[in-house]
């Protein structure tokens, strides 16, 4: 069926309508024609099939899923080379690295295939196609049927449409739903998890800025990694092997050397993770009265901990840097989209929208029967739900999902009453051994002494913040009764005695399994009696009332508006477009739409380690041997920002001109609007990326990777006529296009010297 007209007829769109030209994370594969026109009219010089395809190759085929959607990379090279960001990669490069070969403090750079190490757990998935299956799903939910009996027959239903597409294990299918359970679209994935790392900067260029800059503008950040897809000897995916060799690609990205200006026309594909553009005003104020502050102190807490046992040994700072950086950020994001709620006053918004939409349900019948009870839903189940809100956070924060043991206590505990009910000798250790290993790769990343003092700090943060009698039974028949409400003498004997953290109580139980061992062990007694309660908590929350009042609301409101609207993201492909542009962040505060490496000295600081900078990069910029990597200006560009409308996910995204090449690769958002994944904001919404020159000159002359430079496809531009250039100005050359690429121009969507690929004047 025609994917365009399918689409256009789900939805009613109204061609004669003006959109916004940057709103949105639109479907790659339902590009309607109002946005490939806006796309048009910005100067995207692509038509649709040469973005999504699954006849030919296109850019789609470029773009990948860094592990199941926390971030995106994008190919660069026709040997399966992927350029993504350094904090996507910081996981695997930090389990990589040790006190003494600290690949993320020092950098790591590849100087051949051979060299190429392979990262553990690592996937990285392929977009295959896109299916409307919307009305297969939708035939199972009857009118009149419960919600939850809906929910239930839905998913089954699509756990059935994704079972038929695995072809034998060949593709990783899923269906997921959009516009609140409007529409469903199946996407079919080839993943490919034998990955290795190319190349990382040192940490100093990759996060430099650290904590204080991260959402900031103006930005100095290096924030790449490159790493490999390999793949066995018909191209396909294979777990790693030494015979495995370097995947070859459908299609790559070409790399685009001549910078950008501002007013040029730029998009990104990726995988953004998740907005809430259709949260009501009762949500805006669950998330600023609620939610957002317990989320914030408890993470808060949590780094405040870290960060106390990180600064004084150095294998521990090693050990728990991924973990601080993820929980940081998140930290820091939610800091800022509460005060941008407030700042902007996005309640106001939404209740405005609100209001609109109740006197439009009320100017006809049968609009009334099929909406007019959605806000009312959606307002009673925040009625109901929002007394338990910070309970709920705190609970999963500070309890269950607090110290790092108590998870793992609390899977634990279940798997040892699964050996103490299994009879049969052979599978009693097989599941030994299974509980070993589980232990050991646990025990890679912890420190009992590190989790002891979360676990001190957040109990104490919990029973301060939630009063007596919400909180578990355990904390008054075990913290009070047997240890005088003494938090630290409670956390002594457990990390002392619990067998989910003493490896002699472990093995002993192994050797000699008991019933009553578990039932006396403290550590799991807790960690399951928490994980019970923070159950019981969500068990309450009245999901039904929530699902049927957006899902009514939102068919709704995308009715009264009749123009395109983007549906929330979600973790899978999306395209956003938009320009090169700077932006007005205060009153007389305007900032520029580039930044340059002059920035990085200015910001130089040894004496805060977010800050310092690497002695051989303070040479080359002080000395601006700066190579074929230079603007026309023979300006080092380090960042650029632009009106694109990203959010987590996204991070690693290619950023690329009108015909499709790589300029750049996304990383932040910008501080004023971090509630722009509730409400986006045109005027001051930009995306933050990194230049690709700058990106190459860190590889080239600081990391000694000309090998990965001359690995690259460079777009050319045809010759464009002008004046001749004064003696006195240097001409900036790209890097020397390798001649064993020898498909180096064969997959360009559009080939030079065509009509539709005139270069800008």
């Amino acid at each position: 069926m025609n994917t365009l007209k399918l689409w256009m007829t789900a939805i009613g769109f109204s061609l004669s309508l003006v959109v916004s030209a940057t709103e949105g994370m639109w479907m790659v594969a339902f590009l309607n024609r109002v946005q490939h026109a806006e796309m048009n009219n910005l100067g995207l010089k692509l038509t649709p099939e040469e973005i999504y395809s699954i006849n030919q190759a296109c850019l789609k085929d470029a773009i990948v899923r860094l592990n199941y959607g926390g971030c995106t990379g994008e190919v660069v090279s026709s040997k399966g080379l992927i350029f993504t960001n350094h904090h996507c990669a910081y996981d695997g490069i930090q389990t990589l690295s040790t006190v003494n070969k600290n690949y993320l403090q020092d950098g790591f750079c590849a100087k051949s295939f051979d060299e190429e190490l392979p990262i553990p757990n690592f996937a990285i998935s392929f977009l295959v196609r896109v299916e409307n299956v919307t009305e297969e799903v939708l035939s199972v939910a009857t009118i009149g049927m419960a919600e939850a009996d809906r929910d239930k027959a839905i998913a089954a239903k699509m756990k059935e449409i994704s079972g038929r597409n695995k072809e034998n294990g060949k593709y990783e299918p899923e269906v997921k739903s959009f516009f609140y359970g409007n529409e469903y679209y199946l996407f079919v994935y080839q993943t490919f998890t034998d990955i290795r790392l190319v190349g990382n900067p040192p940490e100093s260029v990759g996060k430099f800025g650290g904590d204080t800059d991260n959402w900031m503008w103006p930005r100095h950040t290096g924030d790449f990694s490159m790493i490999r897809i390999y793949a066995n000897e018909k191209n396909e995916p294979a777990a790693y092997s030494v015979n495995n060799r370097p995947y070859e690609p459908k299609y790559h990205l070409k790399t685009n050397m001549q910078g950008v200006e501002e007013g040029d026309y730029a998009m990104i594909m990726g995988y953004p993770g998740r907005t809430s553009r259709y949260l009501t005003s009762f949500g805006i104020d669950q998330a600023i009265n609620g939610r957002n502050p317990a989320l914030i102190e408890s993470f808060g807490k949590k780094l405040e901990t870290w960060k106390s046992f990180m600064d004084k040994d150095a294998e521990v700072r090693l050990m728990y840097a991924a973990k601080y950086a993820s929980i940081a950020n998140t930290w820091k994001y939610y800091i800022g989209q509460t005060q941008g709620l407030k700042k902007l006053d996005v309640r106001s918004k939404k209740a405005a929208i609100e209001n609109k939409f109740t006197e439009w349900v009320k100017g006809d019948a049968k609009r009334q029967d099929q909406y007019g009870n959605a806000l009312g839903l959606i307002k009673d189940y925040h009625n109901e739900w929002d007394s338990q809100v910070v309970l709920a956070t705190y609970s999963a924060l500070c309890l269950s999902g607090g110290a790092e043991f108590m998870g793992y206590a609390n899977a634990l505990n279940k798997e040892l009453k699964a050996l103490l009910d299994e009879k049969d000798p052979g599978k009693r250790a097989e599941m030994k051994e299974a509980l070993k290993n589980e232990r050991a790769e646990f025990w890679k990343e912890y420190n009992a002494n590190v989790d002891k003092g979360v676990f001190i700090n957040l109990i104490q943060l919990f029973r301060e913040r939630v009063a007596a009698e919400q909180q578990p039974s355990w904390m008054k028949d075990i913290l009070d009764k047997k240890f005088k409400g003494n938090v630290q003498k409670m956390a002594d004997e457990i990390f002392l005695k619990s067998l989910a953290i003493s490896e002699s109580a472990f093995n002993a139980f192994l050797a000699e399994p008991e019933q009553k061992t578990l039932t006396k062990d403290l550590g799991l007694q807790i960690a399951a009696a928490s994980a019970t309660f923070t159950d019981e908590i969500r068990a309450k929350n009245p999901t039904s009332k929530f699902n049927k009042g957006y899902r009514e609301f939102v068919a709704g409101y995308r009715e009264m508006e009749k123009r395109p609207l983007a549906p929330d993201a979600n973790s899978t492909m999306r395209v956003t477009y938009g320009q090169i542009k700077n932006y007005k962040a205060a009153d007389a505060l305007i900032y520029d739409y580039y930044t340059t490496s002059n920035g990085i000295l200015e910001k130089w600081d040894d004496t805060n380690p977010e800050f310092t900078v690497p002695s051989e990069l303070i040479k080359l910029l002080q000395s601006k041997d700066y190579g074929p990597y230079a603007n026309k200006k023979g300006e080092l560009v380090t960042c650029f920002i632009g009106d694109l409308d990203i959010t987590g996910g996204n991070s690693g995204s290619p950023v690329m001109d009108a015909n499709g090449n790589l300029i750049g690769i996304a990383f932040d958002g910008n501080w004023e609007a971090m509630s722009g994944d509730i409400a986006y904001e045109k005027d001051l919404q930009r995306t933050i990326c990194v230049d690709i020159r700058y990106v190459l000159f860190i590889v080239d002359k600081l990391m000694g990777g000309k090998n990965i430079v001359d690995e690259l496809t460079y777009y050319r531009p045809a010759p464009v006529v002008s004046a001749p250039t004064p003696a006195n100005i240097q001409e900036v050359q790209t890097p020397k296009e390798p001649l064993e690429n020898k498909n180096n121009n064969a997959d360009s969507p559009k080939k030079e010297g065509t009509k539709n690929n005139k270069p800008k004047n």
